[in-house]
């Protein structure tokens, strides 16, 4: 009885032990954001912080370049004893190459700041990327502690690409990654010390300045190409889109990836989820507001655009110039991008410093 006693005290101190170092290492969480998604922002986190494990601290950053004083203030309200939020302005970063960071589509600059964040946060080894039209309906310490071994990121495969074979041939034939390995990027479990070993942010920048490739699909692309053969596939549900294929495990996360977002449209799936959390926010009404602004007159232009893509894509397929063609078959172009890799190290750590 003695010795039972002595195990349950000592397991009893384990648990508090791990507990507390569990407690001394917040969780570091990112998303970016301009005003305009400020709204989705707030669902999203009120329903990460609703269902995280209470186990752990969470620091929440909010990457952006400037936002309302007033838009903070709403986000800042979801902060508690165990969440952390934090608005950190990366104009200095993105500024040198902004001109050269293409916005298309229902795409928008703010997508290229997490390619940043192994050079602004050197106190972070291992992070989490979260895109602000999602719903978090599992425990996000889960993700967070996924073993990447030594790759450079844990992702799901991308399931709009896969859903459409004009874009499974992008993937291929227009990006050079075979679709089935192609990633979603709005949810990304990151190895930042991976990524400064690889120089990732240099090699993006290098290409971005050099090359500036024309593609549908931005930040992902480069992040498909820089990590590709280096990524820890994780099932869908924890990056579910608004399609009905098949669920891998448990809906941890809905993404409305899709051109169709639950704000806008009636029929998305999975698209309650949203509504159940955005009822609870202080910025409903303004998420109310958006659905009942989105006109016939915006919804044919957002359809159009989405066609618009298709036929993008078919022509960056048959582009001279595409990134498979550039970089895969060209042998001396990743030769050209590491002996630059050095001057541009430097010229983004004085950047940062700044």
């Amino acid at each position: 009885k003695i010795f039972q006693m002595n195990i349950q005290l000592a397991t009893k101190k384990n648990i508090q032990k791990i507990s507390n170092i569990r407690k001394s290492n917040p969780i570091p969480i990112f998303f970016a954001t301009d005003d305009n998604y400020i709204p989705y922002l707030e669902v999203a986190l009120s329903s990460l912080i609703e269902n995280a494990s209470k186990n752990y601290n969470y620091n929440i950053h909010i990457l952006n370049t400037g936002l309302l004083d007033s838009n903070k203030n709403a986000i800042l309200k979801l902060a508690n004893k165990n969440f952390n939020i934090i608005f950190e302005d990366i104009s200095y970063c993105i500024e040198p190459i902004k001109a050269l960071l293409k916005d298309v589509y229902h795409f928008s600059v703010v997508m290229y700041y997490r390619l940043f964040i192994e050079k602004m946060f050197p106190q972070y080894d291992k992070v989490l990327y979260l895109d602000c039209d999602i719903v978090v309906l599992g425990d996000i310490s889960k993700l967070y502690n996924t073993n990447l071994y030594n790759n450079l990121v844990g992702a799901c495969q991308e399931q709009v690409i896969n859903n459409n074979e004009t874009f499974k041939e992008y993937a291929t034939f227009g990006v050079g990654v075979p679709c089935e390995k192609y990633f979603n990027s709005g949810i990304l479990v990151m190895n930042l010390k991976k990524f400064r070993q690889e120089k990732i942010a240099e090699q993006f920048v290098y290409l971005i300045k050099t090359y500036n490739f024309d593609v549908v699909d931005p930040d992902q692309a480069y992040l498909n190409v820089l990590c590709h053969n280096k990524v820890k596939y994780l099932p869908n549900g924890w990056n579910k889109a608004s399609l009905s294929n098949k669920l891998e495990g448990k809906l941890n996360i809905a993404h409305y990836a899709l051109y169709k977002k639950p704000w806008q449209y009636d029929d998305v799936i999975n698209g309650e989820y949203f509504w159940q959390y955005a009822k609870k926010c202080t910025l409903y009404s303004s998420i109310l507001n958006s659905k009942n602004s989105f006109t016939d007159e915006k919804r044919k232009a957002k359809e159009s655009a989405n066609i618009d893509i298709v036929e993008h894509a078919l022509n960056i397929i048959n582009s001279d110039k595409n990134m498979k063609k550039v970089l895969f078959e060209e042998t001396d172009v990743f030769e050209k991008l590491f002996a630059q890799l050095d001057s541009i190290h430097f010229e983004l750590s004085d950047k940062v410093k700044a």
